[in-house]
């Protein structure tokens, strides 16, 4: 054979292997235990494996812990203790509404200090639509699928002894009623963190599709043997089986209104389907999900990493609404106690998510995000308040009022349908009354009305919440202008300058001030806590979002700027955290970025700042790096916390080039595509196609662009663009395009230069 034909045989095989791999579906490049070697002391994420489909309202998961310990599923941990229906955001915020269902072969065991049974990473398979497991010493195979609110399970065993089907109900109040006649299992567990009302109850049915052989109930102090009722602190129930039953199958659904509410969401979501017919339907309902982001070219550990991350961001704020007889959306309120019409979502901490997760929604699925808007109204018709974090209810967590944002980034994005009248309202009592508990509207609302700032050290947190407010006061500012309140817009355009107050240009960082207008005196720009929030004066002296240009003039121009945010690259960790050692230096003494923490949400903007500077090139450089560094596909493939999608939404929008660095704007800041091609499928039928053809690990320098097949040289793009469908493509190059000029009209949003 010629030298042509080997060459032109080995090119064909390539192109073989390459369309191979482009054909596999976007679910199986999942991997769902990313981000789960993780634990107290250090995180890759804090996650655990969820079965479920896109923003269920239950998530199913293997658990390794005992039932007190927030780290359900860790992936160096050998064992596995039950099969648990959850509702776990963060380990840090806790667990609520949730039971596990373990198989036992042998001897009986129903308490989760004993009955764990060893298993190994080689013989399970994590994926959104199904988990399977062996548990090794039980012989055992256990597998879960799910629904949005129902899971099905199915226990295989292969040992000739008696076998069993353990249900915890968890401490803090439960019940449980066996039912032999029908084969199942009715109760409920009000098990919570907090955030909840006195009524709150988590009602389960389990049908089983076999007869029991025996039963019975037990409690903290003894089994009940042929009991089936019992209720009380900690309760839960077992079932055994005739050895001649070889597998099990169970359908589980639950409800936060009542029994009956629980057996309605069973027969509308599961009915006399089978657990093939239910994990086929879960399966496709993620593979769609997950196409509508189709992408080309990069590595195949790049893809996993992608479509690992969508499925991440895909999971929070979680379905809180069930629907009644009508099939009409209701919910029980962990605000007021009470069953109300329309939607809920919960388990979220917008302080973390405002970023870039609900800025994903909103451009990707409108719908979902127009749910999240309404339930945000309605969380302050019964509770009062806009959240900061919820799950299920209020959580003391966080600072800042941003759900604001999520409303002014979905009104420039063309989401509407919710009463805005009554966002306004509540945006409005956030800044002007006292609330309850200094975790809803605004703490410290006076202070920061009277001076501009909070002084410190008067409020803990008080120069984070300070520039935050500032921020907030922008997004009401959009509000305002959607309103046409013209009063509202000028008072609310200077409030958003508020930042002003917390620079200190002889030190170049954001400072805390005092109450008489000093700056405070005992200052350390590197010591995390005290007058900031999971995070410093070198990560939080760029939180001015809506305002980067006033940030420019504040310190000095931009050679000044940039040569300030070089440094931010380089400077050392050389202070404790909060006074004492703790995870998150740890996290990002391995990232090895300097003062960038990127595990910590204020900082994940910082990279996309020298585009308002002028100088792209340095934005594209170290989005790449972070992209490379700081993400995979594996257990281990986090920084720090995943933070309920948002750490996984800024890999989505960075590999695809661009950030919404400024929630509210309208805008995204551009960066450097990680694809040679990926195409966005939006909700309102148009396609948006991002191209880079030259692309490599190499090439990661934007050399031109182009909109649409006409030059574009903003280091931006609008929002509108995108929505309206297109082609943006970038000529990538592998060295730096210094030559080019920018000019004001041709960098990024900022509040100094918007002129509407």
């Amino acid at each position: 054979m010629s030298n042509l034909k080997i060459i032109y045989s080995l090119l064909f095989i390539l192109s073989c292997i390459t369309c191979a791999r482009q054909e596999v579906p976007p679910v199986e490049d999942v991997n769902a235990l990313i981000g789960t070697h993780s634990n107290r002391s250090f995180s890759h994420g804090n996650t655990y494996p969820a079965v479920t489909r896109p923003w269920g309202m239950n998530f199913w998961t293997p658990q390794t812990g005992i039932m007190s310990d927030n780290w359900i599923y860790t992936y160096h941990s050998d064992s596995i203790r039950g099969f648990r229906q959850t509702h776990l955001p963060s380990p840090w915020i806790g667990d609520y509404g949730t039971f596990s269902i373990m198989p036992v072969s042998g001897q009986l065991k129903v308490y989760d200090t004993q009955r764990a049974a060893a298993f190994s990473h080689a013989l399970e398979k994590a994926t959104p639509y199904y988990y399977s497991v062996q548990l090794q010493d039980e012989e055992i195979l256990a597998e879960m699928t799910a629904t949005e609110r129902c899971g099905l399970l199915r226990f295989s065993f292969n040992r000739d002894e008696d076998r069993f089907v353990v249900l915890d109900a968890f401490h803090q109040g439960a019940s449980v009623t066996i039912v032999p006649e029908e084969n199942k299992i009715v109760g409920f567990c009000k098990n919570h963190t907090a955030g909840v009302p006195d009524n709150f109850a988590n009602y389960f049915v389990i049908h089983f599709d076999c007869a029991f052989e025996a039963y019975g109930t037990w409690d903290a102090g003894a089994i009940y043997t042929g009991k089936k009722e019992l209720a009380g602190k900690y309760v839960g129930a077992y079932l055994c089986f005739s050895r001649a039953v070889k597998t099990v199958n169970l359908k589980i659904s639950s409800s936060f209104i009542s029994t009956e509410q629980a057996i309605r969401n069973l027969q509308t979501e599961i009915g006399n389907k089978n657990f093939e017919e239910v994990k086929d339907e879960t399966y496709a309902i993620w593979n769609n999900h997950l196409k509508k982001v189709e992408i080309e070219g990069g590595t195949e550990e790049q893809r996993k990493t992608f479509y690992s991350n969508f499925y991440r961001a895909s999971l929070f704020p979680c379905k809180f609404y069930e629907y009644d007889s009508s099939g009409e959306p209701v919910h029980y309120s962990p605000y007021d106690g009470k069953v109300h019409k329309g939607y809920m979502y919960t388990d979220n901490g917008v302080w973390d998510t405002f970023r870039s997760l609900h800025p994903w929604l909103s451009l990707m699925f409108p719908l979902v995000s127009r749910e999240i808007i309404e339930s945000l109204v309605n969380t302050y018709k019964e509770g009062g308040w806009f959240p900061s974090w919820t799950s299920p209810g209020y959580r003391n967590s966080m600072i800042g009022s941003h759900a604001v944002s999520l409303i002014a980034d979905a009104l420039q994005k063309g989401i509407t349908g919710f009463d805005l009248g009554k966002a306004y309202e509540a945006a409005l009592k956030d800044c002007y009354e006292a609330a309850p508990a200094k975790y809803m509207g605004r703490y410290g609302y006076d202070e920061y009305n009277k001076k501009g700032y909070l002084p410190y050290p008067e409020y803990e947190q008080a120069t984070a919440m300070s520039l935050e407010y500032a921020y907030d006061d922008y997004c009401i500012m959009q509000l305002a202008r959607f309103m046409n309140r013209k009063e509202d817009i000028n008072l609310f355009a200077a409030r958003a300058k508020n930042y002003i107050h917390s620079y200190d240009a002889s030190t170049g960082f954001m400072r805390p001030r005092k109450a008489d207008g000093n700056w405070y005196e005992h200052f350390n720009g590197y010591l995390w806590g005290g007058p900031f929030t999971e995070g410093n004066a070198w990560q939080y002296t760029w939180s001015v979002f809506h305002d980067v240009e006033g940030l420019i003039k504040l310190m000095g121009g931009n050679e000044a700027f940039t040569a300030r945010l070089d440094s931010v690259f380089i400077a050392p960790l050389n202070s404790p955290l909060y006074g004492r050692s703790f995870n998150e230096i740890a996290e990002m003494h391995a990232a090895g970025m300097g003062q960038y923490a990127h595990g910590n949400q204020p900082a994940q903007h910082i990279l996309y700042l020298y585009n308002y500077a002028g100088q792209p090139w340095k934005t594209q450089h170290w989005v790449r790096k972070a992209l490379d560094r700081l993400y995979n596909s594996t257990p281990s493939g986090y920084c720090g916390d995943e933070d309920n999608g948002q750490t996984s939404s800024w890999y989505l929008f960075s590999a695809l080039g661009f950030y919404p660095v400024c929630p509210g704007s309208g805008q995204y800041v551009l960066g450097s595509p990680l694809f040679r091609s990926a195409k966005l499928t939006l909700e309102n039928g148009k396609t948006f196609v991002i191209k880079a053809p030259r692309n490599s690990a190499s090439n990661v320098y934007v050399k031109s662009k182009e909109l649409n097949g006409k030059k574009y040289n903003p280091l931006f793009i609008n929002h509108k663009d995108i929505a309206n469908g297109g082609k943006l493509q970038f000529e990538m190059s592998p060295h730096p395009s210094k030559e080019i000029k920018y000019s004001q009209e041709e960098r990024p949003y900022s509040l100094l230069n918007d002129v509407n």
